[in-house]
């Protein structure tokens, strides 16, 4: 963190054109430099940094407070620096600020963070250039009931949450969309989350008959689930969600577990050379780090698309596929990504991976 930080303050508030890099594409970038999002702003300076410089383009970095009414300031300052395209954006605070100037003045905008679904729909009413590089709200459930329609099917399942507003709706956005296709679990409930054992939960879903539960709750609720049900002989596939991205501890998860989560990009094919570069000039790919990386030669190529061309930016922006540190990437008409990011990975006792062999 302390290493990010030193990273970002190497970027001042705001770099003319052509003072940070050689001539080329000009790449706005938004990022929190102090407060509570120091440390994420960091990593996004530091990855979309990192591409600028190998790519020999010049970034304008912006300070991003992520208050109420400061968008139009940060919009401005993007103007005055003459950037193609702004990237970042950790707030919908400033992105709701600041997309009606950058529309007028022609400045495309991907976010790396922002999620509301709501932004986007006003986005599209209003014409506003943003793009999103985050997954959007209901990707997840999306991904999980894909998932379970493609390899549970002939199983008796079980959906269980842990009460929270985050636990609930996923599970509940995961009921609805198996009951619209026909398929009804064998057994739902809330448990209590946070307990030292789950022997009383796995006996009621042995009871049930489900061989295959998925967990709206914490990695540690899902460890301590898994590993009851090994020492009761429960023969039970569990799967949880992007929460299962957090550290094996106090009860280390059992191997085989399975998780629909974001991948970590730094293991990736694609960000390998970059990851090695990157770690040797003191940067670890962590967090943003790599989704901003990704943003920066996206906003590269699409503007060297858009002028050789001689088209629109943000209409290159729309499906045409970029190659990234996070592999082929490509935005749709909706502006969204065009594939869902989340996957579906296996716990192999030191990290997720793609499962080795069909999870029923």
């Amino acid at each position: 963190m302390n290493r990010l930080c030193r990273i970002l303050s190497s970027f001042p508030l705001l770099l003319a054109a052509g003072s940070a890099y050689a001539a080329g594409v000009n790449i706005g970038v938004v990022a929190p430099q102090g407060g509570n999002y120091a440390v994420l702003g960091a990593q996004i300076a530091a990855g979309a940094g990192f591409e600028a410089k190998a790519s020999k383009n010049t970034v304008a970095s912006v300070n991003e407070p992520c208050t109420d009414g400061t968008g139009a300031a940060v919009a401005d300052a993007l103007i005055n620096a003459k950037v193609q395209v702004a990237v970042g954006f950790l707030c919908s605070e400033t992105l709701e600020g600041a997309l009606p100037k950058l529309k007028d003045a022609g400045i495309p905008v991907i976010t790396v963070s922002v999620r509301a679904r709501i932004l986007m729909e006003d986005a599209l009413k209003s014409g506003w250039p943003l793009f999103r590089l985050a997954p959007v709200d209901g990707a997840e459930a999306a991904k999980v009931v894909d998932i379970i329609l493609r390899d549970w099917t002939a199983d008796p399942i079980a959906l269980i949450d842990d009460g929270t507003i985050h636990g609930r709706e996923l599970v509940d956005a995961v009921r609805s969309a198996l009951d619209e296709r026909g398929l009804k679990p064998v057994f739902n409930d809330t448990y209590r989350p946070g307990q030292e054992q789950q022997i009383a939960l796995v006996r009621r879903l042995k009871k049930t008959g489900a061989t295959h539960v998925f967990v709206g709750g914490d990695r540690s609720d899902v460890a301590i689930i898994a590993r009851d049900a090994q020492s009761e002989k429960i023969p039970l596939v569990v799967m949880g969600g992007d929460s299962m991205r957090a550290a094996d501890q106090p009860v280390p998860l059992a191997s085989g577990s399975l998780a629909v989560a974001i991948p970590d990009y730094a293991s990736l094919p694609s960000a390998t050379a970059t990851v090695q570069a990157m770690r040797a000039a003191g940067i670890e790919p962590e967090g943003y780090v790599l989704p901003s990386a990704a943003a920066a030669a996206i906003a590269s190529q699409a503007v060297e698309a858009a002028i050789s061309e001689n088209k629109p930016l943000a209409g290159k922006l729309i499906g045409t596929t970029f190659q990234t540190v996070l592999g082929p990437v490509t935005f749709g008409q909706n502006h969204e990504l065009a594939d869902n990011p989340y996957r579906l990975q296996e716990w192999r006792g030191k990290a997720f991976a793609p499962p080795q062999s069909p999870t029923n």
